[in-house]
């Protein structure tokens, strides 16, 4: 258990140090000057000379990126090339906004996938089981936008029971931030909650296939609880994979469904960022992205130890 401790945690660093190089290459050899962008296309040389030294931009590449990391390793995210602004702060209070969302899109999946893929599998051969995966399938085909328009048009416009865009922080008003928070949650949550259905059924069919289940079965529990006590944990342990893939879906799944609901998240930044060229924002919000990815994963894979015993034996 410690020794894949020990690896997984090695390979997580290395993981974040690659990822940090292949970002700042990526950057680097993007065309155009961040400083003539900045100070826009009359600006004299002199000026856009000097901007560039204010920035760092002549210096060799490996310097500026080890200054880069180092600053990230800080807290130091640096300054806007556009706006002037320092950039550790817009990305925290951003990165709040973006977390609620996720979080909540990830509880009304969760919700959603349980109880949908068990009876799923439970009842495969009769035509509620079919009715629900023929859901599931429209579910998945459905893009987390389209979701969000459809339900803005459905619930904020013709019910008119929900607003259909704006973020109002949780400390300011707790009943708007829920309402507000309904909709852009729900849009991500059952898109992703249909697709994590389709895994919750295989997981639990397969369970439902194994020998020790027929024993339990044969000893006279019925197939919910013999499933509930001898194989919910087996059927999690495939599922728990898929949590994390599914965790990073919806990260990404969150730069959109922000534009669709006016919410100044992370994706709302990152967006603004690009389209303003300020390659120093657009850098360090990738980065972050790519932090939560990888330490999602690796908190994933510590809970597959947990689950799965096996794995807890000698080194692995």
């Amino acid at each position: 258990m410690i020794i894949r401790l020990i690896e997984r945690t090695a390979v997580l660093l290395v993981s974040l140090v690659v990822s940090s190089v292949l970002v700042f290459a990526f950057m680097a050899v993007l065309p155009g000057d961040p400083a003539r962008v900045a100070l826009g296309v009359n600006a004299s040389d002199e000026a856009v000379a000097e901007l560039r030294r204010q920035f760092g931009l002549g210096r060799p590449l490996p310097t500026q990126y080890f200054d880069w990391l180092g600053g990230l390793l800080r807290g130091d995210f640096g300054t806007s090339y556009v706006s002037k602004a320092e950039i550790g702060p817009q990305v925290f209070d951003r990165f709040q906004v973006t977390l609620w969302l996720v979080l909540a899109g990830m509880v009304i999946a969760l919700v959603v996938a349980a109880p949908a893929g068990t009876v799923m599998a439970a009842r495969h051969r009769k035509v509620s089981g079919l009715a629900l995966s023929a859901i599931s399938q429209l579910g998945v085909a459905v893009p987390a936008f389209l979701a969000g328009i459809l339900l803005i048009m459905l619930f904020a416009v013709k019910l008119g029971w929900l607003p259909a865009n704006g973020w109002t922080p949780p400390a300011q008003d707790p009943g708007m931030f829920v309402r507000q928070l309904i909709l852009p949650a729900l849009s991500l949550g059952l898109v992703q909650g249909a697709v994590l259905t389709r895994y919750v059924r295989s997981a639990v069919l397969d369970v439902l296939r194994e020998d020790y289940l027929r024993t339990a079965r044969a000893k006279g529990l019925r197939p919910f609880p013999a499933l509930w006590r001898h194989g919910i944990r087996n059927a999690a342990v495939p599922v728990v994979t898929v949590l994390g893939l599914q965790l990073a879906t919806l990260l990404i799944g969150a730069v959109v469904v922000e534009r669709v609901f006016v919410i100044p998240g992370l994706g709302s930044l990152l967006l603004d960022g690009v389209s303003n060229r300020d390659l120093l924002l657009v850098q360090d919000v990738v980065m972050v992205l790519v932090v939560a990815v990888l330490v999602v994963n690796f908190l994933v894979d510590l809970l597959y130890v947990a689950l799965d015993p096996r794995l807890r034996v000698g080194s692995r």
